[in-house]
């Protein structure tokens, strides 16, 4: 008898428990057929259990020795050397274009809440690469990623992926189903790369606008834009502001962000 992994804090692991929603989380990858798939944090493989039968390429990232060493036991105590599909290291260190041979693949997994902003920013360096991801995360973080213009939960997230996915908001978890229950509720989304090749902007001071902004999200644009901007800027001293300086962060939509990164740019 193999012994069970312990979740561990620091790691910020909650072991989903129930097989009818792991089997869910899994089938979320079949909008994106005949790729190979990579998962984050697969734990004791509850998610993995229903990937690997898929038909397709199938490796997991785990930084945790113990749930790697319970992996290669169970899951996968047929595969060595190199067929051993656990590939044992942070993610977030990783050189993505190494794992499948510069393949495009889905990712996916029941991912740690403390680091999901992290591994969506990660994605984003390579969305080239990662026609469409899917998984399990804190259902705020989810409501965020999801939201439209003009709501609270709108921000930094929400324009950065919008601008290169399509969110889908797939459903609620709750909170008894894991192993420690977390205190917060889980949700499961989709997200898939949509057809933009080029913003039609500068996108590393895209990332810029928009990081500044909502840093400040409470104030109008021709304010927080001060921080980017020299202080005589011809953008921010006009007697009547571009109406866009009007508005709060919130209220501007990814194509409007766009054109608010080119006024920038002729700005500076």
């Amino acid at each position: 008898m193999v012994r069970q992994v312990k979740p561990k804090k620091n790691l910020g692991q909650h072991f989903l428990t129930d097989l009818g929603i792991a089997r869910s989380i899994a089938d979320t990858v079949d909008a994106c057929p005949d790729i190979p798939v990579l998962e984050i944090g697969p734990g004791m493989g509850v998610l993995t259990q229903y990937l690997v039968p898929k038909q397709r390429e199938v490796k997991a990232v785990e930084i945790d020795k113990e749930s790697v060493a319970y992996l290669k036991k169970t899951l996968f105590k047929d595969r060595t050397g190199s067929s051993n599909p656990i590939i044992e290291g942070d993610f977030l260190r990783m050189d993505l274009n190494d794992v499948f041979g510069g393949r495009p693949f889905v990712l996916t997994g029941n991912y740690p809440y403390d680091i999901s902003s992290q591994i969506f920013f990660k994605m984003l360096d390579y969305k080239d690469l990662i026609p469409c991801c899917t998984g399990m995360i804190q259902r705020e973080v989810a409501l965020r990623i999801a939201s439209e213009p003009g709501n609270k939960a709108y921000g930094i997230l929400s324009v950065m992926i919008q601008a290169w996915y399509d969110v889908e908001y797939l459903f609620t978890v709750d909170e008894h189903v894991f192993n420690p229950p977390p205190k917060v509720k889980s949700a499961v989304i989709r997200m898939t790369r949509n057809k933009v090749q080029s913003l039609g902007c500068d996108e590393q001071l895209f990332r810029r606008v928009v990081k500044t902004v909502f840093n400040q999200r409470r104030k109008m644009l021709r304010v927080s834009l001060r921080q980017l901007l020299p202080a005589d800027s011809a953008l921010l001293s006009q007697e009547i502001p571009h109406p866009m300086l009007t508005q709060r962060p919130e209220q501007l939509s990814v194509r409007e962000f766009v054109e608010l990164t080119n006024l920038v740019q002729e700005a500076l």
